[in-house]
């Protein structure tokens, strides 16, 4: 993708045809994927975690998780807090999707496991209801499990 593909894609994340959106997520995903291109765009991302559709919190959460590897500025450790925070998303869609991603930024952060960890086990999930709390609980012991034994070592670059 060129620049000007890119900035209409990071455009294109706030549509209103949810469709549109999605399409513009995935091509920047697959991208964060492939390199380092979409990075450039991380201050974007992090803002689109306090917007109040859920659709756009979550594509923000996501899009920073997928460039958490290419984060050699450490931007990361200025919006994990803020981060973290949605973990306990009003919508447990989207602390679903957020924790999920957690696996992704501890692949990628290993140096971040502890205030992961912290926030995952001081997590009250009594917030959501009886269907969405056994699901959450299970995502939240699924990372949990996953952190056990992971380095603690900056872009998870392995030192043996």
């Amino acid at each position: 993708m060129d620049a000007e593909e890119l900035e209409e894609d990071v455009r294109g994340l706030y549509s209103p045809d949810t469709k549109a959106a999605y399409a513009s997520f995935l091509r920047l995903k697959a991208e964060s994927e492939e390199g380092d291109s979409v990075y450039r765009f991380w201050d974007d991302f992090a803002g689109m975690m306090e917007n109040e559709n859920s659709y756009v919190r979550t594509r923000g959460l996501l899009l920073i998780a997928a460039n958490a590897k290419w984060d050699t500025d450490h931007k990361l450790d200025g919006v994990l807090p803020q981060y973290l925070e949605h973990i306990l998303d009003e919508k447990p869609i989207t602390a679903r999707q957020c924790i999920s991603a957690l696996k992704s930024i501890v692949s990628a952060r290993g140096d971040l496991v502890p205030e992961i960890r912290q926030a995952l086990e001081t997590a009250d999930t009594g917030r959501y209801n009886a269907n969405m709390r056994p699901l959450i609980e299970k995502d939240i012991a699924g990372v949990l499990k996953m952190m056990e034994g992971v380095r603690g070592n900056p872009l998870g670059k392995d030192t043996n």
